[in-house]
């Protein structure tokens, strides 16, 4: 059973085959809530049904990657993360929240712009209306110097993260979680 008073991370497949959150950050008590296939709709769809018996330290969300690949557009993601705030604030109050950025995928990379501007929406909101977000931003590190996605971060489809992915994930999300606890 995973942790229940810790950090919650809570999302689509990136988040739960990050199998090994919980030897990564092990002083963030990690409870794992993600769900394959989830988009950012679905999180909201299902928030307060998954958290009912958690009461946790902080909130890590990443999802809106299947959202954009589904076809819906950036506006949508970005008014999907704003009903997430909203739930998360009728549920925990102020809870330190965090916001794992939309990330560059191979599979996926015919739709980046799409992901730079729902990156873009969600990093400002966060920045001028949500006082207890952080925006974590994974895209810019997950970059190779020619612009385009590490092939060496991902797993043969493009899309889930291997172990160096996860890897170079632990130290983003500790440092922006340890540098703003």
């Amino acid at each position: 059973m995973p942790h229940k008073d810790g950090t919650i991370f809570y999302g689509s497949s990136t988040i739960r085959m990050w199998e090994s959150v919980y030897t990564d950050l092990p002083e963030l008590a990690p409870a794992n809530l993600g769900f394959g296939g989830s988009t950012l709709a679905a999180c909201v769809w299902f928030f307060n049904r998954l958290m009912k018996d958690f009461n946790p330290k902080r909130l890590v969300v990443y999802a809106g990657d299947n959202d954009l690949g589904d076809g819906r557009h950036a506006e949508e993601v970005f008014i999907f993360f704003q009903q997430l705030a909203i739930v998360a604030k009728e549920r925990f109050g102020d809870l330190p929240c965090y916001y794992i950025s939309l990330k560059p995928s191979i599979s996926r990379w015919n739709l980046v712009d799409n992901f730079k501007y729902a990156n873009q929406l969600i990093s400002t909101e966060i920045a001028g209306k949500l006082s207890n977000w952080q925006y974590i931003d994974v895209f810019t590190a997950m970059l190779g110097p020619d612009g385009k996605p590490k092939k060496e971060l991902f797993l043969e489809d493009g899309l889930h993260l291997d172990k160096e992915g996860y890897s170079l994930w632990k130290t983003i999300v500790a440092e922006k979680i340890h540098g703003n606890s």
